[in-house]
């Protein structure tokens, strides 16, 4: 079937679903039952049992069979309950049991740590729990997926295995891409993050609360290899990340799946593409949050995303039409102007429905960067401009939990380092909505190099907001899964597809073009001192692509506002750390003298739970040189501590991954103690080459 083919039916669908759309709906289950926790064991073929919370309605008949949406992590089922209570209570309020389940080898499961996310053992055993669960006496036998992140990825990956007993499926801020998109090779570039780091010593630590040390402990669990070192020896695309990737394969997922995201996540390219090419039924929504969920946002506003979840779940696992297959498929947030961050307290911005994607009505709108370095559709005399590439700047570009879609800081820091392009002041405001795109010329006096171009809104008092960016390695020019080294001074084009975006740039602002090579460090840098040129003018010039969008009237959904959760008695936050929850820079030291930089981020944390106390610490120094970019490292220490009546356990991590021109070393030593007593040691050091 053709694009046009595949436009036209979907334009007679909207319609009719619009002529439909003010049609008698049902109502969403409503909230009847109390809720109880009990727990369960999930035995797998191989005989492995997995440690399952269930969260089950009462209040209801004996006999009563309800849906059940399961909830798939490594994160640690009972030490979350505090999380999950208050979450959970909405939907078996409404009729569902919850099933909250542990990776094998994680939190209170048996058998040995699976060896990395989303591995084949991870998902084989998901098929059979999800069995599992449509075979007991209180299901209907219908199941439902649903998780924020790692939650999220393994509802993707499960519905495109197509299990009998799985309905349907809700993903928040999880992407179908993890080669390009999630945090170990952001735009191909290696980059090195705090949850990998924090999630190698939580890996190594025993089932809550009894925290057994056994030998069967230390073999299945701290003695295993960090999940870091195999991703960090993947430095290409290719089949260890196509195992569980359904990019460029949406079609085969005919699970209906309701996609949710944040303009300042960095999870959210992937709506676009189910949207336009998800084989099965598909919802989608996009506000104003980061990686969280949207009843408990930052930054604000929120919406009650469970009322609409009920919705889509009461529909494909109750068969009650509750309308929501009958409204537009996509809910978008548009973003107005605001200052740059680090913080936003409320994005300001509207809600509006869309009926897909790509959206028709949307133009291309092409801006030339020219020679004087102005931004326009005016043809652009041909020249050459030239960078200096410095290694040690782009620290305000990635926000500061270094990933895309940070509330980033004011670009000007990072701008004064780059090839900078402004347009005039803006005569009317301006809408976008999607995938701007970057076509260049470029080159590069060196092997290896990196570009990053950003797209910005200057305020007349000069504040600089970024609004979309994307990175590219210079070495996939031809294929991510086959790099190639640069010819130096060889040009070459870059068609880069920045990320999506939405923004509102107001009249009397300017749009901003910025291009460079480094943003460290959100990216491990490239290796090399270096000048680097950008094509100028020409059939072949330097150029953007907005997509603008017209002035519309569309309707806006009424999304309900966050409801109030009861919370589990025992557990309570006693330091919730940085507002992201991850390490954020904290400290940054720029040596002139010797052009070296350092960047420190730091995150504490503690909780109570009805066994004992929880504290949890990490400080990760990040290091580089403008004269010697191949000499770069990452110092990470994480701390994790529990007090219990009886005993006082420690475990300790320490970091230590640096690079020189031809390769990257691997530095890991995880520590346990009892009662300040050293239980186990173990140390894991490995060389291996840059690719290519």
């Amino acid at each position: 079937m053709t694009y046009a083919t595949r436009t036209r039916l979907r334009v007679a669908a909207l319609l009719l679903s619009l002529a439909a759309w003010g049609a008698q709906a049902a109502e969403p289950s409503a909230p009847r039952y109390g809720m109880e926790l009990q727990e369960a064991w999930i035995t797998l073929p191989d005989g492995v049992r997995l440690a399952a919370d269930l969260y089950v309605p009462t209040g209801a008949a004996a006999d009563a069979k309800f849906p059940v949406l399961l909830e798939y992590l490594p994160y640690r089922k009972t030490e979350g309950r505090g999380r999950n209570w208050p979450l959970y209570s909405y939907f078996v309020q409404r009729g569902y049991v919850i099933a909250r389940v542990d990776i094998r080898g994680t939190g209170n499961s048996e058998g040995t740590l699976v060896p990395y996310e989303y591995s084949d053992i991870e998902l084989d055993d998901g098929e059979a729990v999800i069995d599992w669960l449509s075979q007991q006496p209180w299901s209907t036998g219908a199941v439902g997926m649903f998780g924020i992140s790692w939650g999220g990825f393994n509802s993707i990956q499960m519905a495109g295995r197509h299990p009998p007993a799985l309905k349907a499926f809700v993903a928040v801020d999880a992407t179908d891409d993890l080669y390009q998109e999630d945090v170990h090779y952001m735009d191909g570039i290696m980059h090195l993050d705090s949850w990998e780091m924090s999630q190698d010593l939580d890996n190594a630590r025993p089932g809550a609360p009894a925290y057994v040390m056994d030998e069967a402990y230390f073999r299945d669990r701290f003695d295993t290899p960090p999940w870091m070192l195999t991703w960090k020896r993947e430095q290409r695309d290719g089949p260890f990340w196509d195992r569980a990737s359904w990019r460029d394969r949406e079609q085969q997922i005919t699970v209906p799946g309701f996609h949710i995201g944040g303009w300042y996540d960095g999870y959210r390219d992937v709506i676009p593409r189910m949207l336009e090419h998800a084989g099965g039924p598909v919802k989608a929504m996009i506000g104003p949050w980061s990686h969280a969920f949207p009843h408990d946002p930052y930054p604000k506003p929120g919406m009650e995303w469970r009322h609409e979840a009920v919705r889509w779940f009461d529909h494909w696992l109750k068969g009650v039409d509750t309308g929501i297959m009958r409204e537009p498929r996509f809910a978008v947030y548009v973003r107005d102007w605001h200052a740059p961050g680090p913080y936003l307290d409320t994005a300001p911005g509207h809600w509006r429905w869309e009926d897909g994607w790509p959206i028709a009505r949307i133009r291309d709108r092409v801006l030339n960067l020219r020679d004087d370095h102005t931004l326009g559709t005016a043809d652009a005399a041909s020249s050459t401009h030239r960078l200096r590439y410095t290694a040690g700047t782009g620290i305000e570009a990635g926000g500061p939990v270094m990933w895309w879609g940070d509330v980033a800081h004011d670009q000007r820091p990072t701008d004064a380092f780059s090839l900078v392009y402004d347009s005039a002041p803006l005569t009317e405001a301006l809408e976008i909505l999607g995938l701007p795109r970057a076509q260049l010329r470029v080159s590069a006096d060196a092997p290896r190099a990196n570009w990053f171009v950003r797209i910005s809104d200057v305020a007349p008092d000069g504040a600089v907001t970024q609004v979309a960016g994307a990175g590219f390695n210079g070495n996939h020019r031809q294929s991510a899964r086959s790099p190639e080294l640069l010819t130096p001074g060889e040009e070459f084009p870059l068609d880069i597809e920045m990320h999506f975006t939405s923004w509102v740039f107001p009249q009397g602002h300017r749009i901003r073009v910025a291009v460079n090579n480094a943003q460290w460090p959100m990216m491990w840098p490239s290796p090399h001192p270096m000048t680097t040129t950008l094509a100028i003018g020409g059939p072949d010039g330097a150029r953007v692509v907005l997509p603008v969008v017209p002035k519309s009237t569309r309707p806006a959904p009424s999304f309900l506002p966050p409801e109030a959760s009861p919370h589990m008695p025992g557990f309570e936050p006693l330091d919730s750390g940085t507002p992201s929850g991850y390490g954020e820079i904290s400290e940054v030291k720029r040596n002139p003298q010797t052009g070296t930089v350092t960047a420190v981020a730091t995150n504490t944390g503690s909780e109570r739970h009805p066994w004992g106390i929880e504290r949890y610490e990490e400080r990760i120094e990040h290091s580089t040189s403008d004269a010697h970019p191949e000499n770069t490292s990452m110092t990470g220490t994480h701390r994790m501590e529990v007090d219990l009546p009886d005993r006082k356990l420690k475990w300790e991590a320490k970091l230590v991954f640096r690079s020189d021109l031809e390769a990257y070393y691997y530095e890991y030593e995880r520590r346990v103690y009892e009662n300040g007593k050293l239980l186990r040691e173990k140390r894991w050091t490995q060389r291996f080459p840059r690719d290519p």
